[in-house]
């Protein structure tokens, strides 16, 4: 399956709903401290309007409910894959996409066979503190040439008007954040974002 180059991560499921009919074709739910209750609810409906829309749902963290709610694909970040079943994910048959900042967690991502590696950050992030600064353009070509036809997902500090670039440096997706939900015309910039990657 050949995933769509432009990348949302969102952190409620009303951003899917207001998104995904502008034509997005892939999304990552990513939510953060709330109760458990809530995350079921979010995801279950998640898969509702991703199968409405034709799009790819992306559940991060959430392993145990991704397999519960019966979804197709799963983000973890380094420190979730110390925590997670691997065994388990693998036989619910949900593939895996992968954050790496650096050679050791590379080498580590493409030993369990992932679905797509995340390379960040690319460029200077707001979203979370990280210990890894920008790791830049050259990285994201050097990155691809070592993961061969694994699909590379450039993100961090991702705008669109860096996306072209990230692309021709080697990255098949874009990956973005706040500059979708921070813009003050979110619909509009998605809009953008969807003409510049497809």
């Amino acid at each position: 399956m050949t995933l769509d180059r432009f990348y949302p991560i969102f952190d409620d499921v009303s951003w899917l709903a207001r998104m995904l009919p502008l034509g997005v074709k892939l999304a990552q739910l990513r939510i953060k401290d709330r109760p458990e209750a809530i995350i079921r609810t979010q995801i279950r409906t998640a898969v509702d309007l991703c199968r409405t829309h034709d799009a790819v749902l992306v559940v991060n963290d959430y392993w145990q409910i991704a397999i519960d709610e019966g979804c197709d694909w799963l983000h973890l970040g380094q420190e979730d894959l110390d925590e997670a079943d691997l065994s388990a994910i693998q036989k619910a048959g949900l593939r895996l996409g992968l954050s790496t900042h650096d050679d050791a967690e590379l080498d580590r991502a493409l030993s369990l066979d992932p679905a797509y590696i995340a390379l960040g950050p690319v460029y200077p992030t707001i979203l979370k503190k990280m210990k890894w600064h920008q790791q830049g353009l050259p990285k994201v070509s050097e990155w691809k040439a070592r993961v061969g036809s694994v699909p590379l997902v450039g993100i961090g500090g991702m705008s669109v008007e860096r996306a072209p670039g990230v692309l021709e440096a080697g990255a098949d997706i874009v990956s973005v954040v706040t500059d979708i939900t921070l813009n003050p015309d979110p619909e509009e910039r998605v809009r953008q974002w969807i003409e510049v990657t497809r």
